[in-house]
């Protein structure tokens, strides 16, 4: 069978055009996991589905709305909540969770602010309505503040109310001062703690909060950490947890279907065989389809992303191959044609975008040039794909696809930059020497510490990560005030991708990604005990 790379590219254009001019099945927002899946069995292949007792878990689920309904308990409501969302079926529950919420803020706004209130339910409070679109002031932090504007330093003790001070700082925006004295405040403490705690069963709980604060990390991702019995004091924590099993046992099978269905794809395609140059990756190229598409409900659609997110990497890959190979004098022909084929197959602005500064990133390899740290970062920004990816998505959805969106996408939206600017930058702070690159392309880290050769490694790591923290209090501001012109789901990608970042990226000391690769198994082959 003969292989082109161009003519598997037109197809899956082609394929993506033809999707888009007949959207997929409108998306409910009400749409959850569990509930969609049982029923609409006819929408997915029985083996996904039978067997898993979705009647109990249903029962389950219809045992806890009575309580959010009717607990005159404020803080039981907000605990059951949290551990919801962190075992990842709040949509289960997303009617209730919603009234609980709007009575709170509607309290919060009416009636003076409890001044005997504690930090965890103060914190757990803000933090709840703040992730649920409610604008909340940081302001009610104040009465836990000394004359000095700091947090009163008894505070250190309460370790349950600084593991929620911790969450809560984390939706920090520019001009929070509260809040990053907040995050100054609780990580400080906290880690001093768990030094001293190393054996206490809290102390993985606050570990895994610093590492992995639920706003800045996939639910997905840490549910098997939240089935300890230790770290929770909310009575209804077996009832959620069993119905959350469940749950992650059924879409775990659905995973596995759609990676199935993708894998097949790529292995019919021949590009993994013909490219025998390039990154072999469709189980991480599936990952990263899903992490940015989480719902359910769009099962066909991660599937056609993960496509997508393969030839960003494919293309990367084959123009730096031929940026090498160039220098031979009897291929600068053929290179150039192969370059303009590349780039008029590319229908679309983004992808002209993203071949341009692959080539971009290749000169500079090539010639040896130095650009200043701002310079690759700029360039950097559309190189991570994620610019790609995202009007993918946004077409994918299939939803307010208007000639005003369509513009707004072809410019360098806030929303974008910033998890383009998050991702770069942690891919950067290894080196750039993960995968299968060793070390050839130009990290941020480079080209900052040749501009300023006073200073240490060290202090490039704070300055990056810095400007990391910068770049996701301007996402929290853009995630918070969403532009109503595009739906929900792409503003939600559109964060998944930052939150997904840390887990692609937690480079250990060899600068490899064991981490990422033990997420991987957990979420697709290691199901969990009912």
């Amino acid at each position: 069978m003969g292989f082109s790379l161009f003519a598997s590219f037109y197809s899956f254009l082609a394929t993506t055009k033809v999707r888009n001019a007949n959207p997929y099945t409108p998306i409910n927002p009400q749409n959850n996991n569990l509930l969609l899946l049982a029923n609409n069995k006819t929408q997915f292949p029985t083996t996904l589905i039978d067997g898993y007792g979705f009647e109990g878990a249903v029962a389950k689920v219809e045992s806890l709305k009575p309580v959010l309904r009717e607990s005159g308990d404020c803080l039981e409501c907000l605990d059951l909540i949290d551990a919801a969302q962190r075992l990842g079926i709040d949509n289960l529950l997303q009617e209730e969770i919603e009234a609980v919420l709007k009575r709170q803020y509607f309290l919060l706004n009416a009636l003076e602010f409890d001044p005997m209130i504690d930090l965890h339910k103060a914190a757990l409070l803000f933090r709840l309505l703040t992730q649920q679109g409610y604008l909340v002031t940081p302001n009610l932090f104040k009465i836990f503040l000394d004359e000095e504007g700091k947090f009163n330093k008894e505070l250190r003790h309460d370790i349950k109310g600084l593991t929620s001070l911790h969450e809560a700082s984390q939706l920090c925006m520019h001009g929070d001062d509260i809040l990053e004295e907040a995050q100054n405040f609780s990580s400080h403490w906290l880690n001093a703690w768990v030094v001293v705690h190393v054996n206490h069963h809290s102390a993985t709980l606050v570990h895994n909060t610093l590492l992995h604060p639920y706003h800045k990390s996939l639910p997905q991702f840490m549910l098997p950490n939240y089935f300890g019995d230790k770290q929770w004091t909310n009575k209804w924590i077996h009832t959620l947890q069993g119905v959350a099993k469940v749950n992650f046992n059924t879409t775990q099978r659905l995973r596995q279907y759609e990676l199935n269905q993708f894998s097949k794809w790529w292995k019919e395609s021949y590009l993994g065989r013909e490219l025998n140059f390039a990154r072999n990756q469709p189980m991480k190229w599936y990952i990263a389809s899903l992490s940015c598409l989480t719902d359910v409900c769009h099962s066909e659609q991660r599937i056609q992303l993960a496509k997508a997110i393969a030839f960003v990497y494919l293309i990367d890959d084959i123009l730096m191959y031929l940026e090498r190979w160039k220098s031979s004098p009897c291929s600068q022909k053929l290179f150039v044609d192969g370059i303009w084929l590349l780039l008029k197959s590319y229908q679309a602005a983004c992808w002209g975008k993203l071949c341009k500064a692959f080539l971009v990133e290749a000169e500079w390899f090539s010639s040896e040039h130095w650009p200043s740290a701002e310079e690759y970062l700029r360039n950097g920004r559309v190189s991570t794909g994620v610019h790609v990816t995202l009007v993918h998505v946004f077409f994918l959805l299939g939803q307010q696809i208007s000639n005003q969106t369509v513009e707004l996408l072809e410019e360098d939206l806030d929303i974008v930059s910033c998890s383009a600017t998050i991702l770069r930058l942690w891919d950067d702070m290894g080196s750039a020497k993960d995968e299968n690159q060793e070390g050839h392309d130009g990290s941020y880290v480079k080209y900052y510490m040749k501009e300023h050769p006073s200073t240490s490694f060290s202090a490039t790591q704070k300055h990056i990560m810095w400007k990391i923290s910068e770049a996701w209090k301007s996402l929290n501001r853009e995630w918070l005030y969403c532009n109503p012109l595009f739906p929900s789901q792409f503003t939600q990608a559109s964060l998944n991708i930052a939150r997904a970042v840390p887990l692609f990226y937690s480079y250990g000391r060899n600068q490899s990604l064991p981490t990422f690769e033990q997420h991987m198994e957990r979420l697709l082959f290691h199901s969990l005990d009912i």
